[in-house]
């Protein structure tokens, strides 16, 4: 059962300290770049990879069927964080040294490759059939019907979940100051460490990343609209 004094005991004037947060602002967004091109970087490896992962996991070939599906279920039962510390500090041990922005980019790339690969499979097999053998009665190569007639009825279909993972994603590269990345985590806990108010630190960097998310979700309704028109 909750106390009846719990609330009083909080000092809500410390909750806050707009002052603090204006003069840290400066220091925290020196690691926004790092976040927006981890970001960037991760999601372009895991649109690349995941869509031929994709085409492998629906291929009717068993040596590339089953690795696809090993992958990505390897992938989306580890935790990234996990990863990262891998790529990080146990490649080291092999004699294989990453930088902490490389090693992030690559973690955050092959991680979000698996759950691109799943929204790709699942949006390339709706689309009809029909296009399928419409494409093979004009001539098209596999291709050439896979670039000019399935992606672009799969991309709209896409577009959501696809954004969903990377929203994801740019929350999650706060995960890269774990691995010494200078990102807004980082730059936050350096001030932290200096002036001690975490609670002002903390919801300064979730007020940055808030507008971020809002303009990607932007974005994304943009494109919708783009490819509604496109259709009618």
């Amino acid at each position: 059962m909750i106390s009846p004094t719990l609330f009083q005991d909080i000092e809500y004037d410390k909750l806050f300290n707009p002052r603090l947060a204006w003069e840290s602002l400066p220091t925290v967004l020196e690691g926004l770049p790092y976040t927006l091109a981890i970001s960037l970087a991760g999601m372009a490896i895991g649109l690349l990879l995941g869509f031929f992962l994709a085409l492998g996991r629906s291929s009717t070939a068993i040596y590339l069927r089953w690795p696809s599906r090993l992958y990505i279920s390897f992938m989306r039962g580890t935790p990234i964080l996990v990863f990262l510390f891998l790529l990080y500090f146990g490649l080291p041990f092999i004699g294989l040294t990453l930088s902490a922005v490389t090693a992030a980019v690559i973690g955050f790339g092959l991680n979000s490759a698996a759950y691109n690969a799943e929204i790709i499979r699942a949006s390339l097999k709706s689309v009809s059939t029909g296009q399928w053998e419409a494409s093979r009665a004009l001539g098209f190569s596999y291709w050439q019907t896979v670039r000019h007639v399935i992606i672009p009825q799969a991309t709209r279909i896409a577009l959501p979940p696809l954004t969903n993972v990377m929203l994801d994603l740019v929350k999650a590269t706060s995960l890269a100051a774990v691995i010494s990345v200078p990102e807004m985590i980082q730059r936050a806990q350096t001030v932290i460490g200096r002036t001690g108010d975490a609670m002002t630190l903390y919801l300064l960097v979730a007020f940055i990343y808030w507008p971020i998310c809002i303009i990607i979700a932007s974005f994304q309704e943009r494109l919708e609209a783009h490819y509604d028109f496109h259709k009618k």
